[in-house]
């Protein structure tokens, strides 16, 4: 009973989603998220929680699975949701996530993940404190451009094969993690997911930009200038070690796939278009209003991510290691924490008259003012082990859900939130999906990587101490 009721409910999404002409508009339909209880969390914590230690505890039997346990617990969403309060409301809040936030979301991921795949930095450097800085300088600036993911994609073999003949350099990549693959992406929509589920929800696309740039200088130039000092003290003592021969020697320096730059230059302005040009046009799926804007934005960055497939050569992806594996896991995952995350959402709006009402307390100030620092390390803290996108949402809506209100009369607390997230995705392995990513490549390409607890000790002993004084400075 419950499995047909869940294979009619996600028919019904799949139809609206391939077919929009033919699906009727409906009455929207409202969750009651004052009645509900934190049972209604249990799919979306029990997802997060599968993400988390999957991996780690049953690689074996997640590697082969987790798109059966995403749909587990997605129908162990929907279906309570359509028995409690109705197929037509159960279908208009999924779908609602679905069409307005998931599919321009993956949608994006997609193509910088697609376009980035296509551009090769060949040749080789010698891996000295000053290339090494400059390269992670230069990967946190592109990441706020092309995505955390599309920068630590194309920097991570350069950055691997420049410093391959050092005995410690496990240390290189680590702050790699740190730097290209969550700090750096702070300034654009397009830097980190969870900006993007800001972006929207109606963040401005330049409100990052403007209002996190302290934050992230000051931040991104500690963990720099620590790097620095470290692989300085650490090349000096490699000077005495025995030398080990250079797997990859020196070469120039070339970078590939050039065709693909303007088709990132494209993604941007696609963005830039949909947040400018307001048409006032829009369609109606099941009671979701679709902004042609919107529509038009993301068809044209799909566009762009498959041209990007026809002008770029095989032999460069293959020299990237490119291969789908990544964007689709990415692609199941997320639809799961889309759709669970929907009664989460509908208990926040409830704010204090919900069952999550002790969370709000939590980064509430006695006079119901929010509490910025509180709303940092909370969403921080939450990033390091859980994804950072759906972490940022809940507690975008847990401060009021208004991007016009928090962009203004709150723009610290929602900077507070941004900040949190897309830093603190950098404590684990697991708080941003780069984070893995590369952790996987250095660990195939013989990088002596520490393990889980072991990354922790290093983003304990690096991070924590430099977030602590960044909360202090911002956010008091």
């Amino acid at each position: 009973m419950r499995f047909a009721a869940a294979l009619t409910a996600g028919a019904v999404v799949a139809v609206a989603t391939l077919f929009p002409g033919i699906a009727l508009a409906a009455e929207a339909h409202e969750l009651p998220g004052e009645t509900m209880s934190l049972w209604w969390a249990l799919p979306f914590a029990g997802l997060l929680l599968s993400i988390a230690t999957g991996p780690l505890l049953f690689h074996h039997v997640w590697e082969h699975h987790y798109g059966k346990i995403t749909f587990f617990w997605a129908a162990l969403a929907v279906v309570p949701l359509a028995v409690a309060f109705g197929m037509p409301s159960a279908t208009e809040a999924v779908l609602h996530t679905l069409l307005t936030e998931y599919m321009s979301f993956i949608i994006l991921l997609f193509a910088l993940f697609t376009i980035s795949g296509g551009i090769l930095v060949a040749g080789n450097i010698h891996g000295t404190p000053l290339v090494n800085a400059g390269l992670l300088l230069i990967g946190a600036m592109l990441a706020s451009v092309i995505g955390t993911t599309g920068a630590s994609m194309i920097l991570i073999r350069p950055i691997l094969r420049a410093n391959d003949n050092r005995p410690f350099n496990a240390h290189v990549v680590i702050f790699f993690i740190f730097l290209v693959s969550n700090i750096g992406g702070s300034l654009t929509p397009l830097g980190d997911p969870p900006l993007f589920v800001g972006f929207l929800r109606g963040v401005d696309f330049f409100w990052t930009t403007t209002n996190l740039y302290q934050e992230t200088l000051f931040v991104g130039g500690l963990v720099l200038a620590v790097f620095l000092a470290l692989d300085i003290i650490l090349h000096r003592r490699e000077a005495g070690a025995p030398k080990i021969k250079d797997p990859t020697p020196d070469t120039k320096i070339r970078i590939q796939g050039l065709p693909n730059v303007p088709l990132l230059a494209g993604v941007i302005g696609a963005i830039l278009l949909s947040a400018t040009w307001k048409p006032g046009v829009a369609f109606s799926v099941q009671g979701v209003s679709l902004e042609l804007q919107n529509l038009v934005r993301d068809a044209i960055i799909l566009a762009l991510a498959f041209l990007s497939l026809g002008v770029s050569r095989k032999s460069h992806r293959q020299a990237n290691n490119f291969h789908w594996e990544p964007i689709a896991e990415v692609a199941k995952l997320f639809a799961g924490i889309f759709i669970c995350i929907v009664p989460v959402i509908a208990i926040l709006r409830a704010g204090a008259n919900g069952a999550l009402a002790p969370l709000v307390s939590l980064v509430s100030s006695p006079t119901g003012e929010p509490n910025d620092l509180a709303y940092f390390w909370m969403t921080g803290a939450l990033s390091s082990f859980l994804d950072n996108a759906p972490t940022y949402l809940v507690f975008f809506e847990l401060a009021g859900g208004d991007p016009q209100y928090l962009m203004t009369t709150f723009a610290s607390t929602l900077a507070a939130i941004s900040a949190g997230a897309v830093f603190m995705g950098a404590n684990t392995y697991i708080g941003n999906a780069p984070n893995f990513m590369v952790y996987a490549i250095a660990r195939h390409r013989g990088v002596k990587m520490p393990g889980f607890f072991g990354y922790m000790a290093w983003s304990g002993a690096v991070l924590i101490p430099i977030f602590l004084i960044a909360g202090f400075l911002f956010f008091r």
